[in-house]
């Protein structure tokens, strides 16, 4: 039972580190939220490359590129990369709407693939061979970044030479399509309205979000280019220039409009692809960040940025030790509740976001901060699986997320032939809302009533997940069920898409 005791409490302390790490993030905004950064006007306009980068996005594609050809940027001074990895109907589409823009004068190119090697890392590394750009902005297939976007941040580079990466901050087409793009808006709102801004404001290190921003050309080159060690080469990159010694600037008024992933197995997917390729570069760049000549506190703080997925297996391994020790002991160790007080720090951090951001419906869209819990939790087992990966060097494969190119309530996903099929990753977070109800059931009657609370979130956020993950994959269980009674699927089953992919005509 010692053993028990020490890991129980040891996994305790370390969530709370990560949560007062919160109240950390959201001092130092409050404390720097009117330090916005100046520019001067432009005297002449540099060369930019814009890079899009791709593959398999039939649905959203022309969506993209139509945007990107509208930026206001002299037509000399853009270059348009479509780096297209496709293995399926979307490199028809883009070869077609490339041409006919090519037709018009757009300087524009597809940097086609077979072979997918290192990925999305390598399909840059790879654009950049024939880009011309002294500046070049990246943007991934779900975004619609507005006209002027390149004239909100290319003039911050103008008198900062040093100055080698800039990420504006994500917005949403779709954020009211669900609970759970609700839940999702309001994570990323405070990832990038209170964690980005104060810890780039404050002198911290920040990372690229892979998507939204724009690089210094010789920034990629003197930090090492693109690399495919990692799936999160965004973040991978983004450390090794700031460890170079250049600087990186977030613009939180930039707004850049994306989609929100409106499948839980796509957003599961994401937050896998996130967590353990954090994890990888923690391992890949964590001695060279703790042995830096940086500050102590900005090389603490990197490290607790680099390793923050390492909470999901906490919370696994706090919940799984929960119940034997209560039934062992009777108690469970004070450190909970310092852990459960420390814990409001992410939910007071996401109201100070929304209040900054909509200060005219804030409370509106903050209602829906219980789903975000739910989901906090409830994806624990999905990240923990990724963190394990990640730290056993498992399986280096970059999964994209699926686009569906959802805009208004009435949009459907269900039955895409990119929708994802049923995760069976389901039955373990349907286990685990079960356990953790008995762990609820041994707390009340051992009279540990100030566990309950934090026990309960096990149990809706496991529970939420595991059961919206059924609800989504419905055409996959009739599907499997008929398939068990031995009865022929129907058209409806996964694979059959109700989402017809056209190859658009060329422009007039």
């Amino acid at each position: 039972m010692p053993v028990l005791e020490i890991i129980y409490v040891g996994a305790a302390l370390l969530l709370t580190m990560y949560a007062l790490n919160s109240w950390i993030l959201t001092a130092l905004f409050l404390r720097h939220r009117k330090d916005a950064p100046q520019h001067l006007e432009i005297a002449h306009f540099p060369r930019v490359t814009v890079q899009l980068p791709v593959f398999n996005e039939a649905l959203v594609v022309e969506r993209l590129i139509d945007s990107i050809v509208r930026l206001d940027w002299p037509q000399d001074r853009l270059q348009i990369q479509v780096l297209d990895d496709s293995t399926d109907e979307t490199t028809a589409i883009v070869q077609a709407l490339v041409d006919a823009y090519r037709d018009q004068g757009i300087d524009m190119e597809v940097v086609h693939r077979t072979d997918r090697q290192g990925f999305k890392a390598g399909a840059l590394k790879e654009g950049l061979k024939s880009a011309t750009g002294e500046f070049v902005a990246i943007f991934d297939a779900d975004f619609v970044p507005d006209a002027d976007w390149l004239r909100k941040t290319v003039p911050y580079f103008v008198d900062r030479p040093r100055l080698g990466m800039i990420q504006t901050r994500w917005a949403h087409l779709n954020h009211d399509y669900s609970l759970l793009t609700r839940a999702q808006a309001i994570a990323l709102d405070g990832h990038f309205t209170v964690e980005q801004t104060g810890r780039q404001r404050s002198g911290l290190l920040m990372n690229f979000n892979g998507t939204a921003g724009i690089w210094r050309r010789e920034c990629i080159s003197d930090a090492g280019g693109w690399e495919a060690e990692t799936i999160s080469e965004d973040m991978d990159l983004s450390y090794r220039a700031q460890l170079r010694g250049w600087q990186c600037l977030f613009l939180p008024n930039v707004g850049t409009p994306a989609e929100v992933p409106p499948q839980l197995a796509a957003f599961k997917r994401q937050q896998f692809r996130w967590a353990k390729g954090s994890i990888q570069c923690l391992k890949k760049l964590g001695w060279s960040v703790f042995t830096s000549r940086l500050p102590l506190v900005v090389r603490w703080q990197a490290l607790v940025h680099l390793s923050t997925y390492l909470i999901h297996p906490l919370m696994v391994i706090l919940l799984l030790i929960s119940l034997p020790l209560m039934l062992l002991s009777g108690r469970l160790h004070g450190a909970l509740g310092v852990l459960s007080l420390v814990s409001l720090g992410p939910p007071l951090m996401f109201a100070i976001s929304q209040r900054t951001l909509y200060p005219r419906d804030w409370l509106k869209r903050y209602v829906f901060m219980p789903g975000l819990m739910w989901l906090g939790s409830g994806v624990a087992l999905n990240n923990t699986r990724a963190v394990v990966e990640a730290l056993l060097g498992v399986n280096n494969v970059f999964k994209r997320t699926p686009k569906f190119r959802i805009e208004a309530r009435n949009d459907r996903w269900l039955g895409s032939r990119y929708a994802l099929s049923l995760d069976w990753m389901i039955i373990g977070e349907l286990a685990l809302a079960m356990y953790a109800l008995a762990t609820v059931g041994a707390s009340l009657w051992r009279g540990n009533i100030f566990a309950v609370p934090f026990l309960l979130l096990y149990v809706t956020g496991f529970g939420y997940v595991g059961l919206q993950g059924l609800w989504d994959a419905r055409l996959d269980l009739v599907f499997w069920l008929r398939r068990l009674a031995g009865r022929r699927p129907s058209a409806e089953r996964r694979g059959a898409s109700h989402q017809q992919i056209i190859v658009p005509e060329r422009h007039s």
